[in-house]
């Protein structure tokens, strides 16, 4: 535990370096937050009542979205890792005191972390000081908010889970295009990324509820949020650990049994 936590440090110092490039997320994100809010603030005006969610608990998505994008997108990948699979590289790192599951997962976290970190400050706090209705409200209470980072904390898991699991598809494949132009979109849209899963059709988001989309950035923001509480926000938070262990013990699974499948040349 000891060495995956200096591994983390690392990665997180490292990822901390590329500010500029963080700047410019941070005047992107801010730019398709406001769409998004004026969009939906049209929408709205003519019928707010049939909506599924409130205008205010939307708004509150869309800001945290835009703010902890770096933390749970589901189309940023690590070339390096992918070209270590495939040339056979990734023998090196079997000679490190630590397993490679352990050591890529903190590695994508540290990674995601960093970048989050750079930008999330100047959005959280422009939105808060922005009026009704274009502004991120606070949430219900401390209790609330306690719950709102855990479920933060377990999809941040669930989100290098499955990143994982699509880095070691390359052990039975000849490239990694393919899953990943797949996975990327896909995953954006299921998990609530390009529009909240209760605007979809209400048999696909209930369906969506119960799958690893489902645990995925769509819990803490509606929880932050308030449209998800009582029985149905603990019942989220169970699906959520449910699946950071299903989704971590398939990943392990398909990184031991490519390593056993591992040719290499030299001995």
């Amino acid at each position: 535990m000891r060495s995956l936590l200096s591994f983390f440090r690392m990665q997180l110092a490292k990822g901390l370096q590329y500010r500029t490039a963080a700047w410019a997320g941070v005047f992107t994100q801010f730019f398709w937050g406001f769409m998004e809010i004026q969009l939906y603030r049209t929408l709205y005006a003519a019928h707010p009542d049939r909506f599924p969610m409130t205008l205010g608990s939307l708004v509150c998505y869309i800001w945290l979205r835009q703010a902890f994008l770096a933390l749970f997108n589901t189309w940023s990948y690590e070339n390096e890792l992918f070209e270590m699979i495939l040339s056979g590289n990734v023998a090196y790192e079997l000679c490190r005191p630590v397993g490679i599951y352990g050591m890529w997962f903190a590695r994508n976290v540290a990674l995601r972390v960093s970048r989050a970190a750079l930008r999330c400050g100047p959005i959280l706090i422009v939105s808060a000081l922005l009026p009704a209705p274009w502004g991120l409200r606070p949430p219900a209470g401390v209790g609330t908010f306690a719950l709102f980072l855990l479920s933060m904390a377990l999809c941040l898991g669930v989100t290098a889970a499955l990143t994982l699991i699509v880095y070691f598809t390359c052990f039975y494949t000849l490239s990694h295009e393919g899953i990943r132009m797949v996975m990327g979109p896909v995953a954006d849209l299921l998990s609530g990324s390009i529009i909240p899963l209760p605007f979809m059709p209400l048999w696909m988001s209930t369906l969506l509820r119960y799958s690893p989309f489902g645990a995925m950035l769509n819990a803490p923001l509606r929880i932050y949020s308030g449209d998800i509480s009582g029985g149905a926000l603990a019942e989220t938070l169970l699906l959520q650990v449910f699946w950071l262990l299903a989704l971590g013990g398939f990943g392990w699974f398909l990184q031991h049994r490519g390593l056993k499948r591992l040719s290499l040349q030299g001995g």
